[in-house]
């Protein structure tokens, strides 16, 4: 099996996996952690593709909300702690990359002229 085929075959396990996932967590588990989202079936379906790329996160976040079903507040305060630690590095990571593109040089090719298709006034 060549890396093509092997990636392909991974990424069909991953979404078959968020699929079975999605179809778990829309009909049963969204009711249970979020009183807001009991009998508001329309939304749903728009939530099926996040699902299927996110679903590691989906099942964390589900977790961790079954697992403290306090107030509001308690629920998504270690989400808003991590914000300043995310916004450092992403700043880090742009820098990053940004670097990274600007050092990437790419030459000419020695012994290749430039052609010209056409005449200036055509």
């Amino acid at each position: 099996m060549d890396f093509a085929a092997l990636l392909l075959t991974l990424m069909e396990i991953w979404l078959w996996t968020g699929a079975a996932v999605a179809l778990v967590f829309l009909t049963w588990g969204i009711d249970r952690i979020d009183p807001d989202a009991r009998g508001a079936y329309v939304f749903r379906p728009l939530m099926v593709p996040a699902i299927l790329m996110l679903w590691p996160l989906v099942l964390w976040r589900w977790a961790r909300l079954e697992a403290k079903a306090g107030t509001f507040m308690a629920r998504y305060r270690p989400l808003r702690r991590a914000h300043p630690a995310a916004a450092v590095l992403l700043c880090a990571a742009m820098a990053l990359l940004l670097s990274m593109g600007l050092s990437a040089r790419q030459d000419w090719p020695a012994g290749i002229a430039p052609v010209q298709i056409s005449e200036a006034g055509e």
